[in-house]
């Protein structure tokens, strides 16, 4: 007898159904098979299966044992066969009924004990059975709050494989997991662009590219603020819609990121790996391919602290996300591509030693050690970033001032004031935000007067601007008229935005 019920692979951030097929024939030997292109991990379920079923007093009949997952031609890796497998040996064995299992997806790790414990990769599973018009979802207690975002499908989640056999057996019931509320915030101050003293082009900056969505890049020696203003750039960005947090919770989700018993993500990513970060854990991939951090920042910000202190390969890897927002991971076997459109913000001294150009400080650094530490960073890279801001030492008097400077709250509003102005301009377009406006969407909507020709002439004969930083010059351009409520593009707008592009002029003490 064959018995079919369903699971779900990974692929990307995406699932595909997986039928697990069991034929168990009581006649000649007693064996066991698994095929399908199973990977490790996947062919150890076995031990673990029978483990369980032992540990919860499940007696099976000795038979040879077939176990198909199908499609066999696509790999199937992770740990969340173990329960499809086991609900299928008992359903072969006649111990649950074959008409409760139909329909369902099923998904879980399981102990020894027969504890079912989570896997990563729930929700786009979860997705997937609600797209199949599945008649439920079983799954572990701690990935049920993540499986219940999906709305519309019955999510049942049975502690162990005792109670789930005994639900599908009719001996108990099981409620459908309800979608919670989220988990109350801890009532910790978030930082304020107000406790940050003088700074005021830099926060211009700030906020100019959280409007409009833009990468930034701040250069200035250490101890002026550069990582302060950046962590402090969540505090003014708009708040997650309910797709942008389902795309950001599959991502997390997939990469096993997700704390137990979560559901939605609701707050923008903000991540900050370290400069010895591999190119691999910086874009994703792998033997067993994960989203690298720029994905886990899709939606929200990836901050570089000393941005020529990163490898080159994996500054060089950033390319190709930052201009499409994707990630395409190619090797031999499958090609997977993970979301990545983040807002980069980076940060770098003008030199090795941190002090060129300074006036109170002497640099110390030998004219071969500044252009080995710039030629870190290549042409391509910077034109991918849209403002290079210089952020210089604070001033004694500006420190020592008593007033406030500009709030985050201040801030936030003149922002999500620009992100409606957007929404609306974009609404049934691909773009979301400014920095993603391309083609004939970009010339329409940055469509220039004859001052504003005459400007960006000016500026790209005597700059020497490539194609793409015109192109960024004008989504800039879009964004700060945004801000001003104005609705085409002035001479006046070109000229802060190319201001806001220090190292096409040669600054940042170039």
């Amino acid at each position: 007898m064959v018995i079919r019920l369903y699971g779900g692979g990974l692929e990307g951030v995406d699932a595909f159904p997986v039928e697990v097929e069991v034929d168990y024939v009581r006649q000649g030997l007693p064996g066991f098979s698994l095929v399908g292109l199973a990977e490790t991990e996947v062919r150890e379920a076995r031990d673990r299966v029978f483990a369980a079923l032992r540990a919860c007093n499940f007696r099976l009949p000795p038979a040879r044992i077939t176990v198909n997952l199908a499609p066999a031609g696509r790999r199937k890796a992770g740990t969340g066969y173990d329960l499809p497998l086991a609900v299928g040996l008992l359903a072969a064995a006649g111990l649950i009924p074959v008409d409760r299992v139909r329909g369902l997806f099923f998904i879980g790790e399981l102990s020894l004990t027969g504890a079912l414990k989570p896997v990563r990769g729930v929700l786009p599973l979860a997705i997937l059975a609600r797209r199949h018009e599945s008649a439920g979802l079983v799954a572990p207690p701690d990935n049920a709050a993540e499986a219940a975002v999906v709305r519309g499908l019955q999510v049942y989640a049975p502690r162990d494989l005792t109670q789930c056999a005994a639900f599908l057996a009719g001996a108990e019931t099981l409620e459908a997991r309800q979608p919670g509320a989220p988990p109350a915030q801890p009532s910790i101050p978030m930082p304020d662009f107000a406790e940050v003293k003088g700074q005021q082009a830099a926060k211009r900056a700030l906020e100019v590219a959280a409007a409009g969505g833009h990468n930034l890049l701040l250069i200035g020696p250490p101890g002026s603020g550069k990582t302060m203003l950046a962590q402090r750039l969540p505090t003014i960005l708009p708040p997650l819609s309910f797709e942008e947090a389902l795309e950001v919770t599959k991502i997390y989700s997939v990469a096993g990121h997700l704390p137990p018993d979560a559901g939605l993500v609701a707050a923008r990513p903000f991540r900050s790996p370290h400069h010895t970060v591999s190119d691999v854990a910086l874009v994703g991939g792998g033997r067993q391919s994960r989203p690298g951090e720029v994905s886990l920042a899709h939606r929200g910000v990836l901050f570089l602290d000393e941005l020529p202190e990163y490898n080159k390969p994996a500054l060089e890897a950033l390319r190709q996300p930052l201009e499409d927002g994707v990630v395409t991971v190619a090797r031999a076997a499958q090609s997977i591509t993970y979301p990545a459109a983040c807002m980069l913000v980076a940060a770098m001294n003008p030199c090795p030693c941190g002090y060129h150009g300074d006036p109170a400080h002497a640099c110390t650094c030998r004219p071969e050690q500044l252009a080995r530490y710039r030629n870190k960073l290549s042409g391509p890279l910077l034109d991918r970033i849209d403002l290079h801001v210089e952020v210089p030492a604070v001033p004694y008097a500006d420190l020592r001032a008593t007033e406030g400077g500009v709030s985050s709250a201040e801030m936030r509003a003149r922002v999500l004031a620009a992100r409606a102005v957007q929404e609306e301009r974009f609404a049934g377009l691909a773009p979301r935000c400014n920095a993603e406006l391309s083609g004939g969407l970009l010339e329409r909507q940055c469509a220039l007067d004859a001052a504003g020709h005459s400007l960006m002439e000016a500026a790209m004969r005597r700059l020497g601007l490539s194609a793409r930083a015109y192109t960024r010059v004008l989504r800039l351009a879009r964004t700060i008229a945004d801000l001003a409520g104005a609705g085409r593009i002035s001479a006046e707008h070109l000229a802060e935005a190319v201001a806001l592009r220090v190292l096409d002029r040669g600054g940042a003490n170039g």
